[in-house]
């Protein structure tokens, strides 16, 4: 079988997996679920925050990495820039949060590429780093009250009543599709998580790489954190939540493996499509948070056994199409 095929066949079963959940889901409270109102509110304000954040999971986890540390990242880099964002000084604002972002991912890239420092315990300090400065510089305070055309970001809509934060998520979606299916750059990605040894033999500078995945998870977290100013109307250390895991979980369940060198950001958006809608049908049906957790576990642990088999299956098929064509040679 063919790696295209493949990949197809590995999308078309995640959609299948979201298709399902709906499904249950309206059958469940069909008066809630089904509605106009409930799919925007899913689809428009909620999933943007987690693919944004999986984005960045997924392309650290393709290069055989992880970063434990965006979701605290985003809060500190949303916290220092949010007086700039609240006097109206936008400019600022985003150079402040991108400059914050992307260099605590310069350090996690250093940590891990430099200094050789496993993935998750680099990100790991990091994350502690991160959100316990943020937490210092707050010392109990809150920004908040941000102009209107601040707000818009998330509130308003730009092109065709799409809502501005969709329309964001999706350029980000596309420019990181092109750039790692499309680009020998992004292709290195794959090379690196596949085998990191061979990737600096072949020329490509593999520390470079990672040092700048990182430093990209750290503009994806600077992105977001200045989109959750925008809906929360206010700078709270506290948002972390269940972004880390979940964007996590949204990687896995679209189908990249912690092996890293295989997977799609494609894939990534079913994946936190399926989070997403998990967490909104638990919130429908008044399920205990506890238990939401658990019914999300219990997806990511379905999709880890169906990559395993769904891999096996592929390898017995590419081992008796190899056997026919060596018969057919002899």
């Amino acid at each position: 079988m063919s790696k295209s095929k493949k990949n197809v066949i590995d999308l078309l079963s995640r959609v299948l997996i979201l298709l399902i959940i709906m499904a249950v889901m309206a059958c469940l409270k069909p008066e809630a679920f089904l509605t106009a109102t409930n799919f925007s509110q899913v689809v428009f304000q909620q999933a943007p925050f987690t693919m944004l954040m999986a984005f960045g999971m997924s392309m650290a986890i393709i290069t055989g990495g992880i970063d434990i540390s965006m979701a605290s990242v985003m809060i500190l880099s949303s916290y220092l820039s949010a007086t700039s964002f609240q006097q109206g000084n936008y400019v600022l604002g985003v150079l402040i949060a991108v400059a914050v972002g992307m260099g605590f991912g310069l350090l996690s890239g250093l940590l891990v590429s430099k200094v050789n420092i496993a993935a998750f315990i680099a990100t790991y300090s990091v994350d502690f780093i991160a959100l316990g400065l943020a937490y210092v510089i707050c010392d109990g305070k809150y920004i908040y009250g941000f102009p209107d055309a601040f707000r818009g970001l998330t509130t308003g809509t730009l092109i065709g009543g799409i809502p501005n934060i969709a329309l964001v998520t999706f350029i980000v979606f596309a420019v990181l599709y092109v750039l790692t299916k499309k680009t020998r750059y992004g292709r290195g990605f794959y090379s690196i998580g596949f085998n990191p040894k061979a990737t600096k033999l072949s020329g490509i500078n593999a520390d470079w790489t990672i040092c700048s995945v990182y430093m990209m998870n750290g503009l994806l977290a600077a992105i977001t954190g200045i989109l959750f100013l925008s809906r929360l109307n206010a700078a709270d250390p506290s948002i972390k939540g269940t972004l880390t895991m979940d964007s996590i979980a949204a990687a896995l369940i679209g189908g990249i493996p912690f092996s890293g060198g295989e997977g799609s950001v494609l894939n990534t958006v079913v994946g936190a499509l399926i989070i997403v809608f998990i967490r909104n049908g638990m919130n429908i049906l008044n399920v205990p948070t506890t238990w939401s957790q658990t019914v999300v576990g219990l997806v990511i642990m379905f999709a880890l056994i169906y990559g395993a088999l769904m891999d096996k299956v592929y390898e017995a098929i590419s081992r008796k199409q190899n056997q026919k064509k060596a018969l057919a040679a002899e």
